[in-house]
């Protein structure tokens, strides 16, 4: 009931505040009298005309433009003196007195992106100031219409790979900021959401199936004001033992002193998935499976599937990817209240946004409500509290279906007779039929997140405060599942069925001081504090089968006959810091930062739980020095860095130093009896995965600011990587985890922002490239190299390093005796696939003849944003790119079998046969034995026109009757053209594993999107 009165308050208080906007927008204008004011505006520094530059009379609402030679006329009834408020993008804003017409104006260029105001670790800087490596994601890639907020990343800052990891709706990406380094912890950055560090990581429930939906998905992306991404040691190490990563800074909305403002944003759209795969049709594959029965027991003939006859009158068959793809509905919702006066400040906001996937039966919901606010009650203390409510429902695609709708043949129906699903596949492979347990399958997963912080900052001199700042994240998610009993995977037990729930929190409490103050040349910052912060995740699930009927799904567990074990857990960790940070310059052209954390963590062993992370960076503001200016006039700025630091990475799960238990069960007589065992070898010593980080960078601004660039080169090396070591068996364990191995990133960045044209036709481009090569160093005192599925680490070699078989070809007739020995067969035939002889054996085994056949790491990364507008039209394109990176593509693997048992590629039709001999493709064969080879690791470069949006903003002057202060309309397009090799769904797929980057297994397939939208403001 107290939970409703708060509601009932807020409600009472959002009516208030719309009524005084309304009675506001009811004010009758003011008229303008006739008069006359003409002038010209020019550069102050060439003396050039400027056209486009907005000039208002003070006091009234009454503006104009300048033409295409700078030059104005007012209309007015004031009499001299004029006083002129001059505008535009590039430009001071200029308030001037005019005391006689006509007037000549000079308006000087801006610094306005060297005076912008960043977030950085625990408090502010100016751009100009920056010692480190801090970029600032565009305001255009902000406003993406996206389900994430890590998702407006890709393309949009320099050495920063973002990957999708599952296309389905409320998926994640993969996120490497300069390249991942570990290879048993955390690659993922830190996220710090107003203050609240997160490292975004899915948990399971063991419940359910399928991709976990990403825990980000539950912030909502329009709330988010501001993203910097701190990438060098200098700005990172400040987080220590968090910071080896990279940080991630996510600022959300606030309220501004003034009008209240009432924003709405809606869009709805459409979305289909990027392309399909080419796969046989029935006659086609009915062929294959003679073929293949015919190759194994030629006795029985040439048609032993189907005839000739029957073939004739199949039909195309199931498209099985027809059946389970639809164009999925997209709506997005969001409206927002802002405002306030001098002491307080508001920015309320609510989010409704729906996503349909591309696959039937999955789809993602968020309903969210955000409140921040500020205020000065007093004249030395400030507080401010930001609060976000976020639930979200989804349901989730089941494993393995993408591969199960390429695989399933087109001759099986997807109904029998009596009109009860077909099971599975008629075939020897058994798999389920995937129409079936997509729309049969309840595979929901629903979370309830709230996430904030409230602050309190109080002057106690001038120049120093002090600030604390409470947080806290909880997050509860409920996985439900259940399979009928009518489908495949249910029916061998009558329904199967899970609850499963998984309960977090995490608080966070830190006080800091800072102290800032200038005197003569001299401006100093300093920064201590200590902070702390603790987490504890429970998780239970239970579930049951056999139900006498399936209409109850998971509702009634207690109804099944046949009980699942229950489980349950819970860990927890705490981390206690302390930090400290000066930033010192000396006549704004000598810079020196340096800092420091101490970190102590409960991941670690007990002689090892604490850990230091200093900082060093220096810089000169070269374009500050007297000479500068005349020697080098076309160069607005030029700044030079340097930097070195160490950080840390402490994500490597809980309780991994220490012996912990696990249970068995064991039959004593007639009894069960529970027991424990160790489960590893405790390690006091355990400790960080530490990165040590220098970096050297230039920003430089021609052109009065109109070009700027920045270029960075860096060297990362981390060292005492968190390996499983093997171990002698005498010690009862394989095992050892351990602080072994080396890894290093080495790369260049650049990043250019240019202003094109500037006036009524705006252009302006950003343009980002990144090179990162990564190398394993060491990996032990004497290993050289392991293998790891699919995949090698090995020292000289980057991480992704695929390893497999070379295929030489196809076996022809009359060549069994001299290259038989080279397919791996026992009873070699023509049409078998050759492979290459690696260890010069004179034979082939998959064992002995693999070697390193690709890699996933790309050559180079790259992102080109464009933004133009004229007239009231403004168009935003973003161009992404990944160029050198290779594939596993797993799907292609599983359609090259061509055994009859499951369906094919559409290159089957060129496999070998007597009438064609191919050289790239095998025979129809009942029974091969798979092997990994070069043929599946694929080009997955590719360029993508990854956003576009179209706009039109209504002229102020139709809406100055209707209380309207803004109205745009505009349309939307996500992954709107793609140019790739990959035979894949996408070329911009990953796993998400630290090793085996770039597996392309069964992914839910990304999607193309159309919205159509529209952003007002009351």
């Amino acid at each position: 009931m107290k939970k409703l009165g708060v509601l009932r308050y807020s409600i009472h208080i959002l009516f208030f505040l719309l009524g005084i906007n309304a009675l506001s927008a009811q004010e009758e204008p003011k008229p303008i009298i006739n008069a006359s004011l003409v002038g010209k505006v020019i550069d102050a520094s060439n003396k050039e005309p400027i056209s486009g530059v907005t000039i208002q009379l003070e006091a009234v609402t009454h503006s104009v433009k300048t033409d295409g030679e700078g030059r104005f006329q007012f209309v007015t009834g004031q009499k001299l003196p004029f006083t002129l408020i001059l505008s535009f993008v590039g430009y001071e804003k200029k308030k001037i007195v005019v005391n006689a017409s006509p007037a000549v104006i000079e308006l000087r260029p801006t610094t306005e992106d060297l005076d912008e105001v960043v977030v950085v670790g625990y408090g502010t800087q100016k751009r100009r100031d920056l010692t480190g490596s801090v970029a600032s994601l565009s305001e255009s890639l902000l406003k993406q219409n996206v389900a994430s907020l890590d998702q407006t990343l890709k393309g949009g800052i320099s050495g920063v790979q973002v990957t999708q990891t599952s296309g389905q709706p409320g998926g994640g990406v993969s996120i490497r900021i300069r390249g991942g380094a570990s290879i048993q912890g955390g690659n993922e950055p830190l996220y710090v959401i107003d203050g609240f560090p997160i490292y975004n990581q899915t948990e399971s429930t063991g419940v359910g199936s399928g991709t976990p939906v990403n825990p980000l998905s539950s912030i909502n992306p329009s709330d988010v004001e501001s993203i910097e991404v701190l990438k060098d040691a200098a700005a990172t190490a400040i987080y220590g033992s968090r910071g080896a990563n990279g940080v991630i800074l996510v600022t959300t909305k606030k309220g501004k002193a003034g009008r209240v403002q009432l924003n709405y944003d809606g869009s709805i759209g459409k979305q289909q998935v990027l392309k399909k795969i080419n796969v046989l049709n029935a006659p086609d594959f009915a062929a294959l499976r003679n073929e293949a029965l015919s190759d194994a027991n030629p006795n029985l003939g040439k048609f032993q599937y189907l005839s000739q006859q029957q073939i004739n009158q199949l039909g195309a068959g199931i498209n099985w990817q027809e059946e389970a793809f639809q164009k999925g509905k997209l709506n997005n919702q969001q409206l927002s209240l802002s405002g306030g006066a001098e002491q307080v400040q508001y920015f309320i906001g609510a989010n409704y946004f729906n996503q349909e996937g591309v696959i039937k039966n999955t789809d993602f919901n968020r309903l969210g409500f955000r409140s921040n606010i500020n205020a000065n009650p007093f004249k030395r203390l400030n507080v401010g509290t930001n609060i976000s409510i976020n639930r979200t429902t989804s349901q989730v695609a089941p494993s393995g279906i993408v591969n199960a709708l390429l695989i399933m043949p087109p001759t099986a129906t997807l109904y029998d007779a009596d009109g009860s699903y077909t099971l599975r596949n008629p075939f020897e492979n058994i798999f389920a039929n995937p129409i079936a347990t997509l729309k049969e399958t309840t595979n929901t997963s629903n979370a309830l997140r709230v996430l904030g912080t409230s602050f309190a900052q109080y002057d106690i001199i001038k120049g120093l405060q002090a600030k604390m700042l409470f947080g806290v994240d909880l997050n509860n998610r409920t996985d439900k599942f259940y399979l009928p009993s009518n489908i495949y995977e249910g029916s061998g037990n009558n329904g199967i069925a899970g609850l499963g729930n998984l309960d977090t929190y995490s608080w966070l409490n830190e006080n800091t001081l800072n102290y800032t103050s200038s005197f003569e040349q001299h401006n100093l910052n300093v920064l201590v504090g200590f902070t702390q912060q603790e987490a504890r995740n429970e998780v239970f699930n239970a579930g049951a089968e056999n139900f006498v009927t399936d209409d109850l799904l998971y509702n009634s567990l207690e109804s099944g006959s046949t009980i699942v074990r229950p489980n349950s857990d819970t860990h927890s960790w705490i981390l206690h810091s302390y930090l400290a940070r000066i930033n010192y310059n000396y006549n704004n052209k000598y810079y020196v930062s340096a800092s420091i954390r101490r970190d102590g963590s409960s991941r670690f062993g007990a002689d090892n739980k604490w850990g230091n992370f200093p900082s060093l960076a220096i810089s000169w503001r070269a374009s500050n020095e007297r000479f500068f200016k005349t020697t080098f006039p076309a160069i607005s700025d030029l700044k030079i860095r340097a930097s070195f630091g160490t950080t840390g990475n402490q994500e490597i799960g809980q309780y991994q130093s220490l012996s912990t238990l696990y249970n068995l069960n064991y039959l004593f007589g007639n009894k069960v009896v529970t027991g424990f065992a160790s489960q590893r070898i405790p390690n006091k010593n355990l400790g960080w995965e530490t990165t040590y980080q220098y970096d050297g960078g230039m920003d430089i601004a021609l052109l009065n600011s109109r070009l700027q660039f920045t270029m960075d080169y860096y060297y990362k090396k981390t060292t005492d990587l968190l390996l499983n070591v093997e171990i002698p068996w005498t010690s009862g364990y394989a095992s050892s985890l351990q602080n072994f191995g080396s890894v290093s990133n080495k790369g260049f960045e650049i990043g250019v922002k240019s202003k094109n044209l500037i006036g009524q036709f705006l252009w302006s481009t950003d343009l980002n490239f990144s090179f990162n090569r990564n190398k394993v160093l060491t990996i032990g005192a004497e290993s050289e190299s392991y293998i790891t599925g699919n995949y090698i680490i090995k020292v000289g070699e980057p991480l992704g390093t695929f390893y497999g078989t070379v295929t030489d070809g196809i076996l022809q007739k009359g060549e069994e005796a001299t290259k038989g020995a080279f397919t791996g067969n026992a009873i070699p035939k023509a049409g078998d696939r050759l492979y290459k002889d690696i260890d010069g054996d004179g034979k082939f085994t998959t064992a002995n003849d693999r070697t390193i056949i690709g890699n996933a790491q790309p050559d180079f990364i790259f992102g080109l944003t464009n933004n133009l507008s004229y007239n009231g039209f403004d168009l935003t394109l973003l161009l992404q790119g990944s160029i050198g990176n290779e594939l596993l593509n797993i799907n292609r693997q599983n359609l090259e079998m061509f055994t009859g048992q499951q369906n094919a590629s559409r290159d089957a039709l060129e496999r070998w046969t007597e009438t064609n001999p191919s050289q790239t493709y095998p025979r129809a064969k009942l029974d091969p034995a798979p092997v990994f080879s070069n043929q599946f690791v694929e080009d997955g470069s590719f360029i993508r026109l990854k956003s576009l949006q179209f706009g039109y903003t209504i002229p102020k002057q139709l809406l100055a009757t209707t209380g309207i202060s803004n109205l745009n309309v505009y349309l939307s397009a996500q992954n709107l053209l793609t140019w790739s090799k990959y035979q894949g769904f996408d070329p911009e797929v990953t796993s998400g594993s630290n090793v085996q980057i770039g597996t392309d297994s069964g992914i839910y397939p990304a999607s193309r999107s159309l919205t159509l939208g529209l952003s007002l403001t009351f």
